[in-house]
């Protein structure tokens, strides 16, 4: 059995050698993934799995990967993309040019949908997306756009029901079992490490995207976040979060609407 004073003794480890910090990530969250890998990789002890990150660069990317939640697809709640489609982009399209940020995008499907949704409203050409997450790892797949192929079929499903008429297999060329989104979806996107714990605000924004990352982590890096994004978001910008996520407690709730029944607000001061 691990105990949680090795799970601080191992986090304490990775903030003070490499600057990632877990301290305030949701405990339990945190300790069923360490132990999952513990078990994957046949670990004879705790004291190697921590020799083990302190000692190996490559490790640790496995560790920052398995500890991170990276689970995501393409048009995600397609009632979500529907309310964008419909009721957000036609007011960003009155913008000269429009700025969209997915923090915490892990391998990226979700960025790729909303560049799909900019091309059809023909507002892709005016646009950026900023795709950031902390993992390195799964950021190489977002500047790569390449997915399983067998995944296709219900991406393709989820984008009809958000209200896409086209045919999905246009969107990417199938070869040897995996599917390589088109180049000209890639090329709005702009690829960075940011860590929603530790780093600033870098640019200003219509419209941010975080689904289903606050869920783990505590109230104070919630409000840390919140915080963030309040600050990186223009006047009338939008914000989107998942599912079982909230704006109501935050200290930022009163300058915000929300939106339908979709977990959308729209900063109103």
């Amino acid at each position: 059995m691990i105990e949680d004073e090795e799970i601080d003794l191992l986090l304490d480890d990775v903030f003070e050698m490499y600057g990632y910090d877990f301290a305030n990530y949701s405990r339990a969250s945190l300790k069923r993934r360490i132990i999952r890998l513990f078990a994957l990789d046949k670990f004879p002890s705790f004291a190697e799995l921590r020799y083990r990150v302190r000692t190996e660069e490559d490790y640790l990317k496995r560790f920052i990967e398995e500890i991170t939640v990276n689970v995501t697809e393409m048009f995600r709640d397609p009632s979500f993309y529907k309310v964008l489609r419909t009721h957000i982009l036609p007011i960003l399209g009155t913008k000269p040019f429009i700025r969209i940020w997915h923090a915490g995008c892990s391998t990226g499907e979700e960025v790729f949908s909303m560049a799909i949704l900019l091309q059809e409203a023909n507002l892709l050409r005016k646009s950026l997306l900023y795709a950031t997450d902390l993992n390195p790892s799964v950021l190489e797949k977002v500047r790569k756009g390449i997915f399983p192929l067998n995944q296709m079929k219900q991406y393709s499903e989820s984008y009809i029901a958000s209200g896409g008429t086209k045919d999905f297999s246009t969107y990417y060329t199938a070869n040897y079992g995996q599917a390589k989104l088109n180049e000209d979806l890639s090329e709005k996107i702009i690829i960075s490490t940011h860590n929603l714990v530790s780093d600033s605000s870098f640019n200003e924004f219509d419209l941010i995207l975080c689904r289903n990352v606050l869920i783990y982590f505590d109230k104070d890096l919630q409000e840390r976040a919140l915080k963030l994004f309040d600050e990186s978001l223009g006047p009338l910008g939008y914000l989107a979060l998942g599912s079982k996520e909230t704006l109501k407690f935050s200290t930022i709730q009163s300058r915000y609407k929300q939106l339908d029944k979709e977990k959308i607000w729209k900063k109103t001061m």
